[in-house]
């Protein structure tokens, strides 16, 4: 494997201390949990904070082109930082997938997507694996028709970016969200509500003839970083658990000086760094453009995809009856930990991509 420092920058922790400071203010739990009420307001006015005040939108868009010219390092930090509160925001969707593939093309359509001004997704399955079919829409007479099912972000987008078949191949086209119909899955997870895009008759913007290869790294980008999501979303299962167990006392004695229940917070707690170790090198190689971006995004989530809901589970157990409550936030993380159990490839799914990827037999 390459050599690479994995160890956090001055700029990253004070991106990380940016992004935990709004999320501190403007993320509350309760909020959150209004979601599987139907009540969405936070969703916007918390997206607009993070992708306008502090640049998230457009973090990895080249200055050049008005961004802030980060790299996919700097984007793990602030995957790292929703995980922990496991906000509502398309920043996975838009800021890193959508924007990687646009990238990608010859498009004006960047510049809107990198000033927060629209906020964009790939209208792909979201537990389509990078190397899995894309499933796309057909066009007929220069009009796009067809249903994609459960694609993450699209209630959020202003503009949708929608694979379509032509006999050259997989063509990608732009779609004002106005112009297709959006049907709300009530998803596990609804802090990232799925929504199946029905395109009948739309008309849509050509961004790139020859959009496989480039929708495949696209979905690469987003499955490496997840990693990070995964990560966060464990750490705060830990240290929260860790907490807790510290103050709760039963039969005269603090319930964390139980040496069974220390021994599971041992467990956890190397399983955290263990998958830290795995998310931060997929980043690093992905950042560095390494040729083993591709293996180090499929150990990271064959591993933290698993870990961060054993993290959630173990967290709901050890908090005992307070976890088991609806006021409590932690069914938000289990609920988030198990929808990012099998979005972009499951786990299983990254394994058998690794095995052909070392080549190793099936």
């Amino acid at each position: 494997m390459s050599e690479l420092d994995l160890l956090y920058t001055e700029v990253e922790d004070e991106l990380r201390a940016s992004v935990r400071s709004l999320l501190s203010a403007r993320c509350d739990p309760t909020a959150v949990t209004r979601l599987y009420d139907g009540d969405r307001s936070v969703v916007d006015g918390l997206w607009k904070a993070l992708s306008v005040e502090i640049g998230l939108a457009g973090l990895l868009v080249p200055e050049e082109d008005g961004g802030e010219g980060a790299s996919f390092r700097e984007a793990a930090v602030v995957l790292e930082e929703l995980g922990r509160v496991v906000a509502p925001v398309p920043f996975l969707t838009s800021a890193v997938i959508a924007t990687t593939l646009l990238l990608d093309c010859e498009t004006n359509l960047l510049g809107a997507v990198t000033s927060g001004e629209q906020t964009a997704a790939l209208a792909v399955t979201w537990s389509a694996e990078p190397d899995s079919t894309i499933p796309a829409v057909r066009v007929v007479d220069d009009r796009l028709t067809g249903t994609i099912t459960s694609v993450a972000g699209a209630l959020e987008a202003d503009l949708l970016l929608i694979p379509a078949s032509t006999p050259d191949g997989i063509a990608l086209y732009a779609v004002a969200a106005s112009e297709v119909m959006l049907t709300p899955v009530v998803s596990l997870d609804m802090t990232r509500q799925l929504a199946d895009v029905t395109v009948d008759g739309a008309s849509g913007t050509m961004v790139n003839a020859d959009a496989g290869a480039a929708i495949r790294r696209a979905l690469g980008a987003g499955a490496a970083l997840l990693a990070s999501e995964q990560l966060g979303l464990a750490r705060w299962c830990l240290d929260t658990t860790v907490g807790y167990l510290k103050e709760r006392r039963q039969f005269g004695r603090v319930v964390g000086g139980y040496q069974a229940l220390k021994h599971r917070l041992a467990d956890l707690y190397t399983a955290v760094e263990s998958a830290a170790a795995a998310a931060r090198y997929a980043a690093a190689t992905l950042a560095a453009g390494d040729p083993d971006a591709p293996v180090a995004a499929a150990i990271a989530q064959a591993f933290c995809s698993d870990l961060a809901v054993t993290a959630a589970e173990e967290a709901v157990q050890l908090h005992g009856g307070i976890g088991m409550t609806w006021e409590h936030p932690v069914h938000l993380y289990l609920k988030r930990a198990k929808a990012d159990q099998i979005a972009l490839g499951t786990a299983g799914r990254h394994r058998a991509r690794l095995a052909g990827l070392v080549n190793l037999p099936r």
